[in-house]
């Protein structure tokens, strides 16, 4: 979402740089060039100046500097009427260009877990091709009802007014978070054929939990649904015994025998640390886990698979 809103409207000088080189500046290709060119220079300059900016600022940061740089941006090739001040508006558009483009892509990558890297990426793309096109598209319009200078103004107002309301898809840096498979899941004990595409399965974890411990245990258990889902469970949930106080059993389930093993090896040493979290609220014994798979008419004795 912060990536579709930023190329949103930062496809707006994209999209309008050559009429306002050419209607407003009132200038030929050679200037449409020479601001072509300061933007790639300000993307250098910016390029050389993250490992110091990272310092002192996170993801976010970074990315509401570089949000704020593309609106003076936008506002300064509004006023722009010669080549000057165009020129140092498209230095800033650079900089603040790889500021953002650079934030975005890191955080892409680093939150995470391998497996589904490359998807996430993917996506990513998808979210700054299609915003750029469809950006392109209506700024256009929007230039063709008013004029090239209201539009860049408009397009600098929608982006330092959306700073704050995007702020709540937070980024992340990667740091502290280890997403490299823990592999410390025990392979299943099955004692029928459990073919690769049967399903689906549920999984059940039985926690025995002290009742002075009961709420925080709740929120532990329910990050790590998340987790769950995550890792390719289409449902997740937690239930109580009511007969007896502090028996907490947490079901999930996933389409298939195949999906499931999967899952034992998408477990990152973050899931790891989070589920000796919730373990810690037990009353002194390990959860009990029972892998339960959907009967079929040609399977033999017990549906029953405990591990």
């Amino acid at each position: 979402m912060r990536a579709a809103f930023f190329f949103f409207f930062a496809s707006a000088y994209w999209a309008l740089l050559p009429l306002i080189a050419h209607s407003q500046i009132e200038s030929g290709p050679a200037i449409y060039g020479m601001l072509l060119g300061a933007i790639g220079l300000g993307a250098v300059i910016g390029a050389l100046a993250l490992p110091r900016l990272r310092r002192a600022l996170d993801a976010d940061g970074l990315v509401i500097l570089g949000s704020c740089g593309t609106a003076a941006t936008l506002a300064t090739l509004g006023l722009a009427r010669s080549p000057t001040p165009a020129l140092a508006a498209c230095v800033l558009a650079g900089v603040s260009w790889i500021l953002v483009i650079a934030t975005l892509n890191v955080s892409a990558q680093t939150s995470l877990p391998d497996w589904v890297r490359g998807r996430g990426l993917a996506m990513f793309a998808t979210a700054f091709f299609g915003a750029m096109t469809l950006g392109s598209a209506v700024w256009g319009q929007i230039a063709t009802m008013l004029d090239l200078s209201t539009t860049n103004y408009v397009a600098a107002a929608g982006l330092l007014f959306g700073i704050l309301p995007s702020r709540r898809w937070k980024l992340s840096a990667g740091a502290g978070t280890d997403l490299t498979p823990s592999m410390h899941w025990p392979n299943p004990v099955i004692s029928i054929n459990a073919e690769a595409d049967r399903g689906p399965v549920m999984i059940s974890v039985e926690y025995s939990v002290d009742s002075q411990h009961r709420d925080a245990f709740l929120q532990a258990v329910r990050e790590l649904g998340e987790g769950r889902r995550r890792d390719g469970a289409y449902a997740w949930d937690i239930f109580e015994d009511v007969a007896q106080e502090g028996r907490f059993v947490e079901i999930f389930y996933v389409a298939s025998w195949l999906e499931h093993l999967r899952q034992h090896r998408r477990v990152t040493n973050a899931d790891r640390i989070l589920q000796e979290m919730v373990r810690q609220f037990g009353a002194d014994q390990e959860p009990k886990v029972t892998h339960l798979i959907a009967a079929s008419s040609s399977a033999s004795g017990s549906e029953r698979i405990a591990s």
